[in-house]
C-alpha cells in the first residue's frame, strides 16, 4: 500500500510539475503585487506596459509612485518593517550600498537557480555590464563592484549614462565640429558666448550639495582621476582631481547665466530652451530634446559620446530593481522583474521612451527608427564606467562635502586645490571612523 501510494503521489507532483513546466505563471495567478517605482520618464515608460504582463500571468501589479525624495524616504520605512508593503522596488544605485549593508534586499541566486522561476531564455549576457555590476553587484572588488565571491541583489532597469547633447545648426553655423576631447569641449565651451551673445557654452549641473558634486565626478573619471586609490586612500586632491575641478568651473564661467543654482532638470531646460549650446548629462534628457510641447531645439540636437579626457569614462547611474528582504510575494516580484528586463519587456519599454539595459535593444532597428539617438548611446554604454563614484556606505555624507565645497570653488573662488585637500583630509577622517583602515598597519 505504501508503494501504491507512494507512486500516486508521485504521478500527482509529476502531474503539477508538468503543468507548472507549461505554465510558469500559474501558480501565482490571481496574486497582486505592489511595487514602489520613482516618478521618472522610463518609469512612465514601464507602467504602460504593465498591462501586458497581466495579460501574459494573471499577475496584478498596483504602483506607487513617488518622487525620488519620497520615494527614498518612503523605502527606509518600509523596508525596516518585519512585513513590508512592497513587493518589488526601484532604487537608484547609490541606494544599493546602504540596502545591501542592512540586508534589506534579497541575494538573487536562489532565484535564478529555481527551474520553475527563471526563464531559461533570459540571457544574462546580455544585460550592459556596467549597469550590472554598478546597480546590482554586491561583495566583489571592494564591497560594491564585481569579484570572484560578488552576488547580484538587483538588476539594472532605467540606467543611465552621460552624453553631449549639442545643437547641430549652431555647430554648423560656425564650422564647429562636436567635440571629442576635453580640450575640445572646454575651447568650445568658452567661444559659444563669444560667438552667440546671450548663449552659454555648455549648460551643466552646480548647485550646492549633491548636483555639485555629480558635476564635479562627471569629469574626474575621464580626467584620470578616483575619490580613493585601491586601499581606500582619499587622492581626490591629486592633479587629475583639480583638473576636474578646473573643468567644471570653466564649464560654469561659460555656461548661461544662473548657472550656479542648476539641478539637472534647470540645466536641461536651458538647452532646451535655447540658453546653451551643450548638455552633458544623463541619456534619459534626450526624449525631451526632441518633445515639441517642451523644447525649442527639436531637429536641431546632435548627440556624442562623452569626450575624452585621459581615458573615455561616462558615468552609470539610474536606477534598478530589487525585492525587498520583507517583501510578502517573492517569488511573484521575481517573475515580474525579470519579465521587465527581459529582452522582450526591455524593448518593449524602450518603445514607449524608456532607457534599455540591454545590449540588444539599443541594436533594435525599429527602436533606432523610433529614436535615433539610440544608436550613439549604444556606442557610449561601452565606456560606461562602474566606478565613476564609490558606492560605500558612507558615501552620503563624503558626497555632501565635495558637492558643498564645489559650490564654494563655484561661487566663491575657493582654490581648487585648497578645496580639495580639504575634502581628503576630511575624506579619510570619515573612512578612519568607519573602520575602513582597520586592517592597515
Amino acid at each position: 500500500m505504501l508503494n501504491k501510494w507512494t507512486f500516486t503521489g508521485a504521478a500527482v507532483a509529476a502531474a503539477i510539475a508538468g503543468a507548472a513546466a507549461a505554465n510558469p505563471y500559474a501558480p501565482y495567478e490571481g496574486t497582486t503585487l505592489v511595487v514602489n517605482f520613482p516618478a521618472h520618464p522610463h518609469y512612465d515608460a514601464a507602467i504602460n506596459v504593465l498591462d501586458q504582463f497581466t495579460e501574459e500571468t494573471g499577475i496584478e501589479v498596483e504602483v506607487d509612485q513617488l518622487q525620488y525624495l519620497r520615494m527614498r524616504e518612503r523605502q527606509t520605512l518600509e523596508l525596516t518593517k518585519d512585513e513590508g508593503d512592497y513587493d518589488l522596488i526601484a532604487y537608484v544605485v547609490f541606494s544599493k550600498a546602504d540596502y545591501v549593508y542592512a540586508d534589506q534586499l534579497e541575494n538573487l541566486a536562489k532565484y535564478f537557480m529555481n527551474p520553475a522561476l527563471a526563464d531559461p531564455s533570459y540571457d544574462q549576457s546580455d544585460l550592459i555590464s556596467g549597469y550590472v555590476q554598478n546597480i546590482g553587484v554586491a561583495g566583489g572588488a571592494k564591497g560594491y563592484l564585481p569579484g570572484q565571491l560578488g552576488s547580484a541583489f538587483g538588476i539594472p532597469f532605467g540606467s543611465e549614462t552621460s552624453v553631449l547633447a549639442y545643437r547641430k545648426d549652431i555647430f554648423e553655423k560656425h564650422g564647429i565640429e562636436a567635440p571629442e576631447t576635453y580640450d575640445e569641449l572646454l575651447d568650445i565651451a568658452c567661444k559659444i558666448p563669444e560667438l552667440e551673445p546671450g548663449m552659454g557654452g555648455m549648460a551643466s549641473r552646480a548647485a550646492s550639495g549633491h548636483q555639485a558634486s555629480h558635476a564635479f565626478l562627471l569629469h574626474l573619471a575621464p580626467l584620470g582621476g578616483r575619490v580613493f586609490d585601491d586601499e581606500w586612500n582619499p587622492i581626490i586632491n591629486n592633479e587629475a582631481g583639480v583638473a576636474a575641478a578646473n573643468a567644471l568651473k570653466t564649464i560654469v564661467d561659460c555656461g548661461p547665466e544662473g548657472g550656479t543654482t542648476f539641478g539637472p532638470a534647470e540645466a536641461a531646460s536651458a538647452f532646451r530652451q535655447g540658453q546653451a549650446a551643450m548638455f552633458m548629462d544623463s541619456i534619459a534628457f534626450a526624449a525631451g530634446f526632441e518633445d515639441p510641447t517642451q523644447s525649442t531645439v527639436v531637429g536641431n540636437v546632435g548627440y556624442a559620446m562623452h569626450p575624452m579626457g585621459v581615458r573615455r569614462g561616462s558615468q552609470t547611474g539610474g536606477f534598478g530593481l530589487g525585492i525587498p528582504s520583507n517583501a510578502p510575494n517573492k517569488e511573484a516580484a521575481f517573475l515580474l522583474m525579470q519579465w521587465l528586463t527581459s529582452k522582450k519587456g526591455d524593448l518593449a519599454v524602450a518603445m514607449e521612451g524608456g532607457n534599455p539595459s540591454r545590449f540588444s535593444t539599443y541594436q533594435d532597428a525599429g527602436l533606432n527608427e523610433k529614436f535615433p539617438y539610440s544608436a550613439t548611446f549604444g556606442e557610449a554604454l561601452e565606456f560606461a564606467d562602474p566606478d565613476w563614484r564609490p558606492i560605500i556606505p558612507v558615501w552620503g555624507s563624503i558626497n555632501a562635502d565635495i558637492g558643498t565645497t564645489m559650490s564654494q570653488v563655484l561661487t566663491e573662488g575657493l582654490d581648487p586645490q585648497k578645496a580639495l585637500d580639504g575634502v581628503a583630509e576630511r575624506t579619510r577622517a570619515t573612512m578612519d571612523d568607519a573602520g575602513y583602515y582597520a586592517w592597515q598597519e
